[in-house]
């Protein structure tokens, strides 16, 4: 199982901002992750947070281009792209990954990498952080966010 030696992580998110970009496709799989991921920045006591749409997962980078400029200090990218029988998978997932790291990177605001990549719609339940699923990217990926821009503070 790929969540097998995942980091506890347990830092105060008091007093961050965080945006969380959320794509719309697979409405069921994006739920799950959108309620993990808040519900992980509530544990955190991250009381300012911002959620907001964009249509896919190939959307999420100048979302968070755009949210990284607006002075948050940590950004939570989710997204699901599943393969289907083209090369169509391969470009998403490829463009969302580059497109999120360089954002990162380029602006020094941490991004939380929540997109899965699955081959299956039960793949991707899976990692939903829904009822019976056995990970929660969402989850996950907000914690990370949260832990770099504390680490960050650090440097």
């Amino acid at each position: 199982m790929s969540g097998d030696g995942a980091p506890t992580i347990t830092v105060s998110g008091h007093g961050l901002r965080v945006v969380v970009l959320a794509s719309s496709w697979h409405t069921t799989v994006m739920d799950g992750l959108l309620g993990g991921a808040r519900r992980a920045l509530t544990d955190m006591e991250v009381s300012d947070v911002r959620v907001v749409r964009v249509p896919g997962s190939f959307e999420l980078p100048v979302a968070a281009a755009r949210a990284a400029r607006s002075g948050v200090d940590a950004i939570v990218a989710l997204g699901v792209v599943i393969r289907g029988d083209t090369p169509h998978f391969d470009y998403v997932c490829q463009a969302a990954t580059v497109g999120l790291t360089q954002v990162a990177v380029n602006s020094g605001v941490p991004v939380g990498f929540g997109v899965l990549t699955c081959d299956t719609e039960e793949q991707a339940l899976a990692r939903a952080g829904l009822p019976g699923s056995r990970e929660d990217k969402g989850a996950e990926a907000a914690q990370a966010a949260v832990a770099s821009a504390r680490a960050l503070r650090e440097l």
